[in-house]
């Protein structure tokens, strides 16, 4: 059987496979982007930066829930400043990771404010007249976790602000957008109405960022888990997926067609990502999954997302995306039959186990009973040839 295809652009970008890293977890530094490389993810993404280096917000700043649903965080930022990011050093200690090969660099970005956004926007351009493993940008509208800020990307009007001088700079590179979690339908049509305005120079979107405003609460010392902001940070993994579905299913559908889609929230195996693609993902991001388990869940979630595009007769990755179907009676027909069969099939196999573990445990009563039949014999005979 050929290998799977899991080839994909985003925003024009060539990518070997559909899955990567989110920015944030496990990309501060050049030796982690390396981990990245060296394995099946199809890009390396920088940690979101800020103009100048910063530490974040007090710890603990992270948690992750025992059942492993939710995660938790309000990092505040935390990463080395734009210039480590964009510094030939950095580049050429993460393509190391690939064997020196240029896997796509792309920068993520979150300025304070739209003077930082275009300072750093400024540098990127310069930075990539010579750098050319630098392939796009990132722009973070959608971080919760700044306290006392508010979301770009819910303001509408200081968004499509923002857009509009950055439009004035023509920067020729490819640029994307990181957007949070839409809760309301219209305000999802409103955010899409104005990335469109801007589509000569948005090339994809990235949705979603975590949902914010979510607390934890430690019944133990009866505080909140996380320090900082009282308790309050941003939601993610499994718990956020049908959030991000939901995001990214409709701004697939708002957004005009030469806008790509990349899916982030709560993916953790292959069948979460083919959820993604079937929603109209071009790819897909990896966040907390990656921040537990760390790189090789990028070869992991590769592998099982082939294996389950094979079994439902796929050759790549591009023909699944974008074809979720309506529901229908014979969808869900088709669903109860597999599951029916799956529970024959476990219950076959629990029967076989049992039949086999009572055959066993009889030849073993035999042995045991024969022994004893000889050990008696011996005694009254006086002689034991055992």
């Amino acid at each position: 059987m050929p290998e799977i295809n899991l080839e994909t652009t985003v925003g024009g970008i060539p990518l070997s496979t559909c899955v990567y890293n989110a920015s944030g977890p496990r990309t501060g530094a050049s030796a982690a982007l390396a981990k990245i490389a060296a394995s099946s993810a199809g890009a390396i993404l920088t940690k979101s930066a800020t103009v100048e280096k910063q530490n974040g917000n007090p710890q603990p700043r992270i948690w992750h829930s025992g059942d492993d649903l939710a995660s938790m965080n309000s990092e505040g930022l935390p990463n080395s400043g734009i210039d480590y990011y964009l510094s030939k050093t950095t580049i050429d200690e993460t393509m190391e990771g690939c064997g020196g090969a240029a896997k796509p660099y792309l920068v993520s970005i979150s300025g304070k404010t739209l003077a930082d956004n275009l300072v750093m926007l400024d540098r990127i351009a310069k930075t990539m007249e010579e750098e050319k493993r630098i392939v796009g940008v990132e722009l973070n509208l959608a971080c919760p976790n700044v306290i006392g800020k508010p979301i770009i990307a819910y303001d509408f009007d200081q968004m499509r602000d923002i857009l509009e001088t950055i439009s004035k700079k023509n920067y020729g590179f490819v640029l994307g957008l990181k957007l949070p979690p839409y809760l309301d339908g219209k305000h999802l049509q409103q955010a899409a109405a104005i990335i469109n305005e801007y589509s000569g120079m948005v090339k994809y979107v990235v949705s979603i960022n975590t949902i914010g405003n979510a607390l934890s609460v430690d019944p133990i010392s009866e505080a909140p888990y996380i320090a900082s902001n009282n308790g309050l940070a941003g939601l993610s993994g499994p718990a956020a997926k049908f959030t991000a579905l939901a995001n990214v299913r409709q701004m697939r559908q708002q957004l005009d067609s030469g806008i790509d889609v990349v899916g982030v929230g709560g993916i953790t195996t292959g069948r979460d990502a083919f959820e993604f693609l079937l929603c109209g993902a071009s790819a897909v991001q990896v966040g907390t999954c990656h921040w537990k388990e760390g790189p090789k869940c990028f070869d992991r979630i590769v592998g099982e997302l082939r294996e389950l595009l094979a079994e439902k007769g796929y050759a790549s990755a591009r023909d699944c995306m974008g074809k979720l179907r309506p529901w229908s009676k014979e969808g869900a027909a088709k669903t109860r039959a597999a599951k029916r069969a799956a529970k024959s099939l476990e219950a076959a196999g629990g029967s076989s186990t049992a039949t086999a573990t009572a055959g066993n445990t009889h030849q073993i009563v035999q042995v045991v009973l024969v022994l004893a039949v000889a050990v008696l014999l011996a005694d009254k005979l006086g002689t034991i040839n055992l």
